[in-house]
């Protein structure tokens, strides 16, 4: 299979209504509906963008939390997106919680351009309000059409071992649905997320769109009220060249003397 190399990546950036499942999807689709002109290969929402991240509600508790909570293989908001992806050819990290047998997940789906769910993330460093939701346990990859990527959600991107562990298994660039902090102290967080594991990351906010380069450069970073998304090109290649110069730090890790 021939591998793209270069990909237009939008990021919506809306903030949606606590717990209201069904103005957040009208939402959405109203926004995919406009995206559906732009002829982009990848679409990311911000964390639990389905039911407005209503984790973080002090009234909602680990049991009430599960009204909120899809599942995805019989979703009718999954349905709607799986069309949209199929006749718009474009990949969707969407966040929502995901309701399972064992417990709730914070979780980001992954519709491929078939409109298929090939894989699902769960977040795996729970915190403070998170705790209300099961911690995702691994940290996988997934294929597509332009390459190897990984997905972490908010909080996750703390930990450089997050990036890093991706990127170690291949990943060019990391999707991040978030709805935390989106200041400057995040800003560097990215930068030095990308620089340190040589990677692009898309860090997808409800009045955030950021993209960072395997350089730590800024690619984008948007903030306009008056957009719902920002759509940017970029070449994975980018990451190739950096990962295949002599001074790259994936390459010249010392695993000898690390403390796992």
């Amino acid at each position: 299979m021939d591998i793209s190399t270069k990909i237009r990546v939008a990021q919506i950036r809306a903030v949606p209504q606590k717990g209201d499942l069904q103005a957040n999807h009208n939402k959405l689709m109203s926004i995919l509906a406009e995206l559906a002109r732009e002829s982009v290969d990848v679409v990311i929402t911000p964390e639990c963008f389905l039911d407005g991240y209503v984790a973080t509600e002090a009234s909602v508790t680990p049991t009430t939390l599960r009204q909120y909570a899809i599942d995805p293989s019989a979703s009718p908001y999954v349905q709607s997106l799986s069309t949209w992806a199929r006749a718009a050819a474009a990949w969707v990290i969407f966040g929502c919680s995901r309701n399972s047998p064992a417990g709730i997940f914070n979780s980001a789906l992954i519709l491929n351009r078939h409109g298929v769910l090939t894989g699902t993330y769960d977040k795996t460093h729970c915190q403070d309000h998170d705790k209300k939701y099961l911690p995702g346990q691994s940290l996988p990859v997934f294929n597509s059409d332009f390459g190897p990527f990984g997905v972490m959600i908010c909080a996750d991107r703390r930990w450089p071992e997050t990036v890093r562990s991706l990127a170690l298994q291949g990943a060019r660039i990391m999707f991040n649905p978030t709805y935390g902090i989106h200041d400057e102290r995040n800003q560097q967080m990215m930068r030095t997320r990308s620089y340190e594991s040589e990677i692009f990351i898309a860090f997808t906010h409800p009045m955030q769109s950021l993209l960072t380069d395997p350089s730590g450069n800024i690619i984008c970073n948007d903030m306009r009220a008056d957009t719902q998304y920002t759509i940017c090109e970029i070449d994975l290649s980018t990451v190739d060249a950096v990962r295949a110069d002599p001074s790259s730090h994936l390459n010249n890790r010392r695993t000898d003397i690390y403390i796992e």
